[in-house]
């Protein structure tokens, strides 16, 4: 065995538990969660946006925008603060799914909020 694969594996965290529930999955899990909230509430409020007068769904698409970008930004949070790659427990390729999701709400809520503007 050379120092450098000695050096290489010592540098490496150690992976949690299949089971133990870390900050960072903790984090990437509540982002994902929050994501797909503004994402199902900004495809309510795009099916929405379509009707004049009350009920239009502006209210549902300002919901949308901000879910998917507290989702956007934690799971970047967590995706900074993540000491290992993916499969070593930290969260990282829960953070990437919240990431892309909340981009997916913000994108649906910000359809939703330019067609109730269109509407009203």
């Amino acid at each position: 065995m050379s120092i450098r694969h000695l050096i290489a594996v010592s540098v490496q965290p150690d992976p949690t538990s299949v089971y133990a529930l870390s900050s960072g999955r903790l984090g990437a899990i509540t982002a994902a969660l929050v994501g797909l909230i503004g994402v199902i509430v900004g495809g309510r409020a795009l099916a929405r946006a379509r009707r004049i007068g009350t009920g239009n769904g502006r209210n549902g698409a300002i919901v949308a925008l901000v879910a998917g970008l507290i989702g956007l930004v934690v799971g970047g949070l967590v995706m900074a603060t993540s000491d290992g790659g993916i499969g070593t427990g930290n969260g990282l390729a829960g953070a990437i799914v919240a990431a892309a999701v909340g981009l997916i709400a913000v994108a649906v809520g910000g359809l939703a909020l330019a067609r109730s503007r269109r509407t009203s």
